[in-house]
């Protein structure tokens, strides 16, 4: 092996002793990222949905071609029942849905997941679409509440 030039050995040296300074401090780092035994733990109160309040997004509903195809939760897709799909509540989940534009509300179960979007989006199955009054138009703003379970 040739002999490194003075270059390459300074380049050497700064390279090792820099990884050295990383492995050196990474449990100093680790042990200011861990809580306090001595301090107390504020537990805060679980959260129910509020049924005033929700968020505001995009609502569309099936095509015809979907009647009768598996959706995520096993169950086929029918266009008389109250259904939707949603990107990240939990299938199962009670949702009502009010249409921004005549008031108009719904309420349906989550059984499928639509693709990832940027913003509140809900797809609804074309029963649902009928009662909010916008079946026909493709698309409207709606108020998207999920409800609390009921026990």
């Amino acid at each position: 092996m040739a002999s490194l030039n003075r270059r390459g050995t300074l380049a050497l040296l700064v390279i090792s002793q820099a990884l050295l300074l990383q492995v050196q401090t990474l449990p100093l780092q680790a042990a200011s990222l861990l809580p306090d035994k001595n301090q107390e733990r504020i537990e805060q109160p679980a959260s129910k949905p509020d049924c005033t309040s929700g968020k505001k997004g995009i609502a569309t509903y099936y095509a015809k071609k979907y009647h009768g195809k598996r959706t995520t939760s096993g169950a086929r897709y029918s266009p008389q029942k109250l259904t939707a799909a949603h990107q990240s509540l939990p299938l199962g989940t009670k949702v009502k849905i009010v249409n921004l534009d005549n008031q108009k509300e719904v309420h349906v179960t989550v059984n499928d997941r639509c693709r990832k979007r940027s913003f509140p989006f809900i797809d609804l199955s074309r029963a649902a679409a009928r009662k909010l009054g916008f079946f026909g138009r493709g698309t409207a703003k709606v108020l998207i509440i999920p409800l609390p379970e009921e026990s």
